[in-house]
């Protein structure tokens, strides 16, 4: 399979209130009869791609997506009070009710995959299975990749990771980052506040793919700013907090979805989530496989991943419906 599924128009959207201010938008596509799946997006922060229908056959799946709290189109936007990983694994509980749902697959990416393992393993009576993109635990030595200067990123762009850390007070590490733009981004003076957001952005922006168009990795002015206020507000918010989760959370409950199929993709030369913690979940994950794809990073966007994910998507739609007949 060499191409993304045709893009679709959802039959149906709203709003739904989840409590402590937020309301959460989402939107269904597809076939209403099909397998349903839920669309995990990543940042977080990112809120729905607009071509993430393109991953999922429509006549075979009945595909919902939503936008986190403070993310996209939800209310209030990029808003930190009240929003952890816990209440957001709440949200996709409360949105499984509302929809009628029993059991669906949960498709996630990056961040999406944490919080798709995080809720598994809160709910795996209502998971059919899971296909993760670019693994996220949300270790320690998982952010230590992403924002230390002895991590992998760093190591291999560190023309960058100068720009980024530049204001960040000695001695630079993961957590001095964090506090930094803890700082930066909730500033009264504007300018230094969209300064950080866009640094923090183009870091990230940078990192996702081998290659980038030109000029991306040193501007953002083909991003929208809310785009870029929400990402990087929430991603410092979350990272600043230890994505709220226990040290080694995930694999040290990992049991609890053993039962449970998934499929990992994980690009083999990623730079903000390591392939390391994609081996690590496969090997103590029973019904799990794993695919290292050589010539791509982290992003989507790059057409080895996308296809790969249309391939999962396809084989996890055969194999949940001889599973049910």
């Amino acid at each position: 399979m060499k191409r993304l599924y045709p893009d679709v128009t959802c039959y149906r959207n709203g709003f739904i209130e989840v409590g402590n201010g937020h309301a959460l938008y989402y939107e269904q596509s597809g076939n209403p009869d099909g397998i349903p799946v839920l669309f995990i997006h990543g940042g977080p922060g990112a809120g729905l791609p607009s071509n993430y229908k393109c991953f999922f056959d429509s006549n075979k799946y009945h595909i919902i997506g939503y936008e986190q709290r403070g993310c996209g189109r939800s209310k209030p936007l990029a808003d930190i009070a009240n929003n952890d990983t816990w209440l957001n694994v709440d949200d996709i509980e409360t949105l499984r009710e509302h929809l009628g749902i029993n059991k669906f697959l949960l498709f996630g990416g990056s961040w999406g995959s944490t919080l798709a393992l995080v809720y598994a393993l809160q709910h795996p009576s209502r998971v059919s299975g899971l296909i993760l993109r670019g693994v996220f635990l949300a270790r320690q030595e998982d952010r230590e990749w992403f924002l230390s200067p002895h991590g992998c990123a760093a190591q291999l762009f560190p023309e960058y990771y100068q720009k980024f850390v530049k204001g960040v007070p000695s001695p630079v590490t993961a957590n001095s980052v964090c506090d930094y733009y803890t700082k930066m981004v909730r500033s009264t003076n504007e300018l230094q506040r969209h300064g950080a957001l866009k640094r923090w952005y183009q870091w990230e922006e940078r990192l996702s793919r081998l290659t980038l168009p030109p000029g991306i990795g040193d501007c953002t002015t083909n991003y929208p700013m809310h785009l870029v206020t929400c990402l990087a507000t929430l991603e410092c918010h979350f990272l600043s907090n230890k994505c709220f989760l226990e040290e080694n959370y995930i694999l040290e409950n990992i049991q609890k979805i053993s039962h449970i199929p998934g499929t990992i993709i994980h690009g083999r030369y990623d730079m903000i989530c390591k392939t390391e913690a994609a081996e690590a979940l496969h090997k103590q994950w029973p019904q799990s496989q794993l695919q290292i794809i050589p010539d791509a990073g982290h992003s989507t966007s790059e057409p080895s991943i996308g296809y790969a994910l249309c391939r999962a998507t396809r084989d996890m739609s055969r194999f949940l419906q001889e599973c049910s007949s």
